[in-house]
């Protein structure tokens, strides 16, 4: 199989820098890597790679990178794997990833068991993701286990490339683009199952530099899964309950907040779209609207 890793990067230079070189230990290499920029400020300079590496520049935004990178790959690979910029895969993951594709035809996408995800807290360094990926290690191998799930996490996603086609992630879900990840592989079970792969191990930085404001992804907690509910893609039963769990912990926190979370500006953002989906406006694009 050819396989093709994906990563869309927005001001995260070194971290991709550690990220592509990490890539060469993979013990199964990936055919190409594909990065996504909106120029060339967020790259580093081109250097001798395991693998070839590809970068394409253009519209800034999660959905936009990634579908622009999609473009470039389209049609010479079978499985197409997406990798945050602040992901670490182990060094097993892309050749466990191609066996289960194979042994398991009936898989139209497959995520990773994210050991520890930083987004979660105030985010990771390096060195601690490497730390706790090594201490997962150390515990042995997991045991294989596939549980399926609506979407997959876009940290860590592949698909059967076959299964795409003309399928491109919703532009409109701008910037960070929250939930366009599950947007886009949910319509793939159509095809296929969409499941969770318990050997597949990796750790999430979560780093918060090169996000949106509080008051933008609060916006976006309430107005990209009303859209999506609206579209069909997304079922009321998980987009639902995952707006009201973001209100409600925007609102209890705001009055203690981490230091590394802007809940009030959250919780502003929820206000507004909820006032905006009351007058019957759903608008994920209007986060451009809102200031930086």
């Amino acid at each position: 199989m050819k396989l093709v890793v994906l990563i869309a990067t927005f001001g995260r230079k070194e971290q991709l820098v550690r990220l592509l070189e990490h890539l060469e230990r993979q013990e199964r290499l990936p055919d190409e890597v594909v990065v996504s920029a909106p120029d060339e400020t967020h790259v580093p300079a081109h250097k001798t790679s395991a693998f070839p590496i590809s970068v394409v520049f253009g519209r800034r935004g999660s959905s936009a990178q990634r579908n622009q990178a999609l473009d470039h790959a389209s049609g010479r690979f079978d499985v197409i794997t997406f990798f945050d910029d602040d992901f670490i895969p182990d060094d097993d993951y892309l050749r466990i990833l191609e066996r289960a594709f194979q042994e398991n035809q009936d898989w139209a996408v497959v995520m990773g068991n994210v050991v520890k995800d930083g987004a979660r807290t105030a985010g990771l360094s390096w060195a601690q993701g490497l730390h706790f990926l090594a201490a997962e290690r150390a515990k042995g191998p997991a045991a294989s286990k596939a549980v399926d799930y609506i979407g997959a996490y876009g940290c860590n996603m592949s698909v059967r490339a076959k299964f795409v086609g003309a399928l491109r992630f919703d532009e409109r879900l701008v910037l960070y683009g929250w939930q366009e990840d599950i947007d886009f592989t949910s319509q793939l079970r159509r095809f296929g199952r969409v499941v969770g792969l318990s050997t597949l191990r990796g750790v999430h930085l979560g780093l918060k530099i090169g996000r949106v404001s509080g008051e933008r992804f609060g916006y976006s907690q309430v107005a990209n899964p009303v859209y999506l509910i609206r579209k069909g893609t997304v079922p009321a039963s998980f987009a639902l309950p995952l707006m009201g769990r973001n209100i409600a912990a925007n609102l209890v926190r705001s009055l203690w907040p981490e230091p590394y979370i802007d809940r009030r500006g959250r919780l502003r953002g929820n206000l507004t779209a909820l006032a905006h989906v009351l007058m019957g406006r759903v608008e994920p694009e209007y986060i451009q609207k809102i200031g930086p």
